[in-house]
């Protein structure tokens, strides 16, 4: 195991164990208007409706996401990885990403004034791609660079999605974001009868569905 690994596996101890997902990160500052003014502004109503945005739409922007987040089995499929923000207002200084088994072929897209690195090591089985078996390729992939909180950017890996993967379950692409101050950790994967809303920082789910027939 190489020491990127070794990192990668410690996170993801850390994680189970307990420790804080966010190391660093800082509160917003608030507004222009204090919340008194902000309530005599607003009707019951209008108010009920902001209430209700402000506790969903952060759950579905904040984490990390694939772009598109189904894909068949036994066929390719381009990983879109959006990264919505840093930590707090901290900037996002680099982006590693686990690949999972059964995921084959990858190649990452190079970013302008991003430098990118790959970990490269056996599969725990062959695997059949097109008219080839491979036994080896890309595990883990890692761009550094910056990217400040303000701004949002995507990070896009080229795989082949092999038919050994079950069709009906999802997938989880463990991604650890590290920020100059701060860290997210977007490695948990829900427990059976949970889904990924149920965790601060769930690792982006990819659903797999039945080959497409020729």
């Amino acid at each position: 195991m190489t020491a990127r690994q070794l990192s990668f596996a410690r996170e993801t101890s850390a994680c189970l164990t307990g420790q804080p997902a966010i190391e660093g990160a800082q509160t917003p500052t608030n507004g222009a208007f204090d919340k008194r003014e902000i309530v005599m502004m607003l009707s019951r109503s209008s108010l009920s409706f902001l209430i209700a945005a402000c506790v969903l739409v952060p759950s579905a922007q904040a984490h990390i996401t694939l772009e598109k987040p189904e894909a068949a089995v036994a066929a390719p499929y381009k990983a879109v990885f959006r990264v919505p923000h840093g930590c707090g207002d901290s900037p996002t200084v680099k982006i590693r990403i686990r690949i999972p088994q059964g995921v084959i072929g990858v190649k990452p897209m190079p970013k302008p004034g991003w430098q990118l690195e790959t970990v490269k090591a056996k599969y725990d089985k062959p695997y059949k791609m097109f008219h080839n078996a491979l036994t080896e390729g890309v595990r883990e992939v890692t761009w550094t660079g910056k990217l400040a909180d303000d701004n949002y950017d995507e990070f896009v890996l080229s795989t082949y999605l092999t038919d050994e993967l079950k069709p009906g379950t999802t997938l989880y692409f463990p991604v650890v974001q590290e920020c100059e101050k701060g860290v997210h950790r977007w490695i948990e994967i829900p427990e059976a009868g949970k889904t990924a809303a149920d965790l601060p920082e769930s690792a982006p789910g990819l659903k797999l569905v039945p080959a497409q027939r020729p």
